[in-house]
C-alpha cells in the first residue's frame, strides 16, 4: 500500500508542476486556457474560480496530464477573441509556453534537492571499506580505512572537498561514465596528512550504470567494524551460535579488516556448483574470545553462488550531518539538478550508439518499486527519490521526439530558422515516428522492469 500512495503523490505531483508550468507561462502571454487537467479518462473532480474561463479537472487515471488553450487547428475560435488563441501567439511566446512544463520539472528539482541541503542529512564519513580484490581501488594501493578529504576528475580540475561517502559515490559515478580517471586525497584518519592516489576510471568499459560498475572500481561501502547485528531466525548465523554484537577477528586464520571484507569472506564460502564450506570463526564476545564453526547457506544470485549467514553484517558506519545555508544550499541544488540532467542526457546518448546497454532505461513498475523503498527510509530519502524523477521528466519532455515538448519546440526552431511552419503532412508523419519511438521506448522499460523484479 505504501508503494501505491508513494508512486500516486510522486506521479500527481509531477504531473501538475510540469502542466502548471505550461499553464502559468500561457496565461502569461495572454492565451485562453480552457481546461487544466491532471489525469485522464473519467473526471473525479471539477471546479472553476469565477470570472476565470479556466476548468480545472481532476481525473481518474493519474498517468498523465494536458493544458487545452484555445487554438484555431483544433475548434473554430470567435473572431473576438482570435487573439487569445495559441496559434496566433508570437513564436517566442508559443515557445516559452511549451519549454515551461520541463522547466517547471527542473526547477522543482532544485527547490527540492535544495530543500534537502537546508534541512540536512545524515550520511556516512567518506571512510572507505576494504576493496573489492582485483578492483582499481586495490591496484592503486588501498587497503581499507581511508579518510578521503578531496577529490578531482580529470587532469584539469580543481579538487574539491567530500563532504560524505555518498558524495564520493556520485562524482565516482559521473567520472565513470565520462571516461575520466579520478584522483583521491587520502590519509589514514580524519586531519591527518593526506596523499593523493588515482583510479584510472578510463579504463572501465562503462556500459552499465548499476552494482558491477563500483565493484570493478572496487569502493562499495564505507568503513564499518566487522560486528555481526540482527540474526534471523532459522539463519545459518543462529545455527552457529553466533549473537548480535560479536565482533569478529579472523575467519579460517585471516584477519578480518572490516564488515565490507567479512561479507565477502562470507559470499565465497560456497564451492562453484553451490556447495556449503565450513569456516572457523575467531570472535570477541565482551571480554571472552572464541572460535565457533560457521556454515554459510548457499543462494544463487544472478546466476552465481554466494554464501549467506542470515545476520546484518557491519557495524553501522560513522555518520555526518551534511547541511548547507540558504544560498550555498539553493546553489548546490541547481548544480546537481544540472549534474543529474547532463547525466541522463549522456547515457541517453551513450544508449542511442551502443556504448551504454538499454537495460539502463526504467519504466513505471521500477519507479513504482523505488517510489515506495524512499518513502519507507523516510521524508529526506523520498524528496531526492522526487528530485530525480522530476529531472528525468523535464529531460525526457526536451528531447527532439515529436511527440514530446521538445519535438515542438523543434517545430519552432525550424519555424524560425526559414520563416514558415512545418506543412500538416510533415507533422503527421513526424507524429506517427514520435509514436513509434515512443512506444518502443516504453516496451523496452517496461521489459527491463519485470526482468528487475522478477530477478
Amino acid at each position: 500500500m505504501l508503494t501505491l500512495i508513494a508512486f500516486v503523490v510522486a506521479l500527481g505531483l509531477l504531473i501538475t508542476v510540469h502542466e502548471y508550468g505550461h499553464y502559468r507561462v500561457a496565461v502569461a502571454c495572454g492565451v485562453k486556457v480552457l481546461r487544466f487537467s491532471v489525469g485522464f479518462g473519467k473526471p473525479l473532480l471539477r471546479w472553476q474560480r469565477k470570472g476565470s474561463p479556466t476548468e480545472f479537472v481532476l481525473c481518474a487515471l493519474p498517468l498523465g496530464g494536458y493544458v487545452r488553450m484555445l487554438d484555431e487547428r483544433e475548434a473554430p475560435v470567435d473572431a473576438a477573441e482570435r487573439h487569445l488563441a495559441f496559434n496566433t501567439q508570437p513564436l517566442k511566446s508559443r515557445a516559452a509556453i511549451v519549454a515551461a512544463g520541463p522547466v517547471a520539472n527542473l526547477l522543482l528539482a532544485v527547490l527540492l534537492y535544495a530543500v534537502v541541503n537546508w534541512s540536512g542529512v545524515e550520511e556516512p564519513k567518506p571512510v572507505l571499506a576494504a576493496p573489492v580484490a582485483g578492483s582499481l581501488a586495490q591496484q592503486a594501493g588501498l587497503q581499507g580505512g581511508e579518510w578521503v578529504s578531496q577529490m578531482g576528475a580529470g587532469s584539469d580540475s580543481e579538487p574539491v572537498a567530500v563532504s560524505s561517502f555518498e558524495d564520493l559515490r556520485w562524482q565516482l559515478t559521473q567520472a565513470a561514465l565520462s571516461g575520466e580517471d579520478m584522483t583521491l586525497w587520502v590519509a589514514r584518519g580524519e586531519g591527518e596528512p593526506a596523499h593523493a592516489i588515482t583510479l584510472p576510471l578510463s579504463t572501465l568499459d562503462v556500459r552499465d550504470a548499476d552494482a558491477s560498475l563500483f565493484r570493478r572500481i572496487g569502493i562499495l561501502a564505507p568503513w564499518t567494524a566487522p560486528q555481526l547485528g540482527e540474526m534471523l531466525p532459522g539463519g545459518a548465523g543462529e545455527a552457529a551460535g553466533l549473537r548480535v554484537g560479536d565482533l569478529v577477528l579472523q575467519v579460517d586464520g585471516r584477519a578480518v579488516a572490516d564488515g565490507q571484507s567479512l561479507r565477502t569472506l562470507i559470499r565465497e564460502a560456497v564451492g562453484p556448483q553451490g556447495e556449503p564450506r565450513e569456516q572457523q570463526w575467531l570472535l570477541q564476545r565482551g571480554a571472552e574470545r572464541l572460535t565457533l564453526p560457521v556454515r554459510p547457506k548457499p543462494e544463487q544470485i544472478e546466476g552465481a553462488w554466494v554464501g549467506r549467514i542470515g545476520a546484518y553484517v557491519g557495524a553501522a558506519p560513522a555518520m555526518t550531518l551534511v547541511r548547507h545555508g540558504p544560498v550555498d544550499g539553493l546553489w548546490l541544488g541547481a548544480v546537481r539538478t544540472w549534474e543529474v540532467s547532463w547525466l541522463t542526457l549522456k547515457m541517453m546518448g551513450r544508449m542511442v550508439i551502443g556504448e551504454a546497454s538499454i537495460k539502463n532505461l526504467s519504466g513505471p513498475l521500477t519507479i513504482a518499486d523505488y517510489a515506495g523503498k524512499s518513502a519507507s527510509l523516510g521524508l529526506t530519502s523520498y524528496l531526492l527519490f522526487l528530485a530525480l524523477i522530476s529531472v528525468s521528466l523535464g529531460v525526457l519532455n526536451l528531447l527532439p521526439l515529436p511527440v514530446l515538448d521538445g519535438g515542438h519546440l523543434m517545430y519552432y526552431l525550424w519555424e524560425g530558422v526559414t520563416g514558415r511552419s512545418v506543412s500538416d503532412v510533415w507533422m503527421e508523419r513526424l507524429q506517427r515516428g514520435g509514436v513509434a519511438i515512443l512506444l518502443a521506448l516504453m516496451s523496452v522499460a517496461l521489459f527491463n522492469d519485470v526482468a528487475r523484479l522478477a530477478g
